[in-house]
């Protein structure tokens, strides 16, 4: 029961350190640094997605199947979140459906959006740990919830800044961007609560979590990574973050 408690919440605690950032940067955050921490981001998220969901997911099913219909299931989840919701995408670009909400709140609402399958994914990790018929440890769900903490780190202080730049106070902006990850441990809470009535369902709900987590890097991280200046060193962080991520999964699993 520690060690589902510790899994839940150290995710969001990442976040949280991250958001902290803003009591003791005074500036917005270099470009070079974003870039960096934008790759490692998509870099642990990649390799956790294939290590510790979509692997485990595809041992423990008779068939390909069950994991391909999970994973577009994530795809298409969070595809139609990021259409029908209102958001300003916390690392820039374009916004979602019309809306009155001030910025502050649609990009609370965007990072509640990046962080709703990070959450399932711990979720379905701890889920199948305590399941005997999945073929993965708990050290190899923390070694997950390890990794997206790590990841939520550099995401939290990417939400905090901008809201701090935008005139919002240090302890605002710190509370925005903390908060926002709060849906973590909540979504992995009732994930496991699902998981443990729909055991034979386990493959789907593992690759749906990786869809999902998928989905946040093709159309957030990379993107952004990639344009203008500086992006050969979001590859430098990718590589890092996903050789990080295999390593954790494969020392500690």
């Amino acid at each position: 029961m520690d060690a589902l408690l510790i899994g839940l919440l150290i995710p969001f605690a990442g976040t949280a350190l991250g958001s902290a950032f803003v009591f003791f940067m005074r500036k917005e955050m270099p470009a070079w640094m974003q870039k960096v921490l934008m790759g490692f981001a998509s870099g642990v998220m990649v390799a956790a997605s294939v290590w510790s969901l979509l692997i485990p997911g595809m041992e423990m099913s008779e068939s390909v199947w069950p994991v391909t219909i999970g994973l577009m299931g994530g795809f298409a989840f969070l595809l139609l979140i990021d259409y029908v919701t209102p958001h300003l995408h916390p690392l820039g670009g374009e916004e979602g459906p019309k809306s009155h909400l001030s910025k502050t709140a649609m990009l609370a609402l965007a990072v509640t959006i990046h962080n709703l399958p990070e959450g399932m994914a711990v979720g379905v990790a701890l889920a199948g740990a305590l399941n005997a018929e999945v073929s993965m440890s708990v050290a190899g769900a923390l070694a997950l919830s390890l990794g997206i903490a790590i990841q939520n780190v550099p995401e939290g202080a990417i939400i905090s800044m901008p809201l701090r730049a935008a005139g919002n106070s240090r302890r605002k902006s710190f509370l925005v961007g903390a908060m926002s990850g709060i849906v973590e441990p909540l979504g992995g809470a009732l994930v496991i609560l699902l998981a443990s009535v729909v055991t034979p369902a386990m493959p789907y709900l593992l690759a749906f979590a990786a869809g999902a987590m998928l989905y946040v890097v093709v159309e957030e991280l990379v993107p952004e990574a990639s344009q203008g200046p500086h992006s050969n060193i979001a590859t430098v962080g990718f590589a890092v973050g996903f050789a990080l991520m295999m390593a954790l999964d494969v020392v500690l699993g």
